[in-house]
């Protein structure tokens, strides 16, 4: 015969169980990032050869040669046969030779210095890859040798992370904040560099949930224009320091992301090509439709320089992707970008190490799956930086003037 155990007490998981599990992933996250950031425990810059340097450029190698000799320009090091540029100094070529693509650049007969175009990345549903297009975004600007700052107002902090910065280290000043809590009109105070230059950042961590509680209270005590905290926090000073700002966004419709898309001339939206993610990407544009008329109705009238759809995370052995891209297509029509970010293990590898493909080392850029990536990447960041020229050219041309 089976005797049957009677349990000695019934099953719990207690508080005290929860805050050591807590204790441990964060030990985990920690150990990870600072194996990732080995050995000096921070996020270190990429370097580059002659040939991608020249090709950052548009030139080819040997005019690169002939203009490093002629000096001026940074001369790089010998390394190993090659000659090897830091991230500044291949920066510095790059304004050398695109700096009439920058923002300073674009309107030189106006003699005026249109103010930083916002591009802000968002859709309601996590996992679509908006914290990695958000930091690829801006590491692919700057090396074309614009000027960035890249602000998050997820309280994931995941694109914090991905600017070497961890969330967990960032008081309330350095964040969106003081500006949602009413006691800050600037972000000015809340800017700080990254490891990668030309790439500046307002970080987020998880205290920044409570803009959801003191935005909607400074609109009922004081009247105050909830969605445009943001919008007034990234005043003419700072917009006037920078090309472009690029906001991170949270995966649902709150009062962060509503300050995010009012503040954006470009809105970008990853989608992957799932039935699932398409069917999901309907509410969104849903609710964002209902959000703008809700604008209106507070006599602000929202519109947008560019609206885009892009695919991500595209899985080439997917055979239900090829039906839903119809579906994307039909739906979205030309605001669907010509590019797709492909799901690689390149991609998944830098992800894992706290990156993006433009931190990958000369030896992993030799793998073919990065290449598909970092070629997919710049094709974005070309489209896009086409469409900041004209959001540019629109801050200081009389309306139509040049577009």
């Amino acid at each position: 015969m089976v005797t049957l155990q009677t349990p000695s007490a019934r099953p719990s998981v207690s508080i005290a169980d929860l805050a050591a599990m807590r204790t441990r992933a964060h030990a985990v996250v920690s150990e990870n990032r600072a194996a990732a950031a080995a050995p000096s425990a921070q996020k270190v810059p990429p370097e580059f050869n002659s040939s991608q340097v020249a090709e950052l450029c548009g030139i080819d190698r040997n005019k690169l040669e002939h203009r490093r000799r002629k000096g001026g320009l940074p001369d790089g090091r010998e390394e190993a046969r090659r000659r090897m540029f830091t991230l500044k100094e291949a920066q510095a070529w790059v304004l050398e030779y695109r700096y009439a693509k920058t923002k300073r650049g674009c309107v030189p007969k106006t003699g005026l210095v249109p103010k930083a175009a916002v591009i802000t990345v968002g859709n309601f549903k996590g996992g679509v890859g908006k914290s990695t297009t958000a930091a690829t975004l801006a590491q692919g600007f700057s090396l074309r040798g614009h000027k960035v700052l890249v602000v998050d107002t997820d309280p994931q902090g995941s694109l914090t992370s991905l600017m070497g910065v961890a969330p967990e280290t960032l008081e309330d000043e350095d964040t969106i904040l003081t500006v949602a809590s009413g006691d800050a009109t600037s972000l000015a105070e809340a800017i700080r560099p990254t490891y990668w230059s030309n790439i500046h950042l307002i970080g987020a961590a998880p205290r920044i949930s409570g803009a959801q509680f003191h935005l909607p209270a400074r609109a009922q005590k004081d009247g105050f224009h909830f969605w445009s905290a943001l919008s007034i926090g990234l005043d003419a000073d700072i917009r006037d320091l920078y090309d472009v700002v690029i906001i991170d966004t949270p995966p649902a419709l709150d009062y962060l992301t509503i300050n995010a898309f009012f503040a954006a001339d470009i809105l970008l939206v990853p989608l992957p090509p799932s039935a699932m993610d398409f069917v999901s990407s309907t509410q969104f544009w849903d609710l964002f439709v209902d959000l703008n008329e809700e604008f209106a109705e507070y006599g602000m009238v929202k519109e947008y320089s560019f609206v885009n759809v892009l695919l991500s995370r595209v899985d080439a052995n997917d055979s239900a992707a090829a039906l839903v891209r119809e579906w994307i297509s039909e739906s979205y029509g030309k605001h669907v970008l010509p590019v797709e970010i492909p799901s690689t293990a390149a991609a998944k590898t830098a992800a894992a190490e706290f990156g993006t493909v433009y931190d990958a080392t000369v030896a992993q850029q030799s793998a073919r799956t990065y290449r598909r990536a970092y070629e997919a990447y710049e094709r974005l960041v070309e489209i896009v930086e086409d469409q900041l020229q004209r959001v540019w050219l629109s801050h200081v041309l009389p309306q139509g003037d040049g577009l």
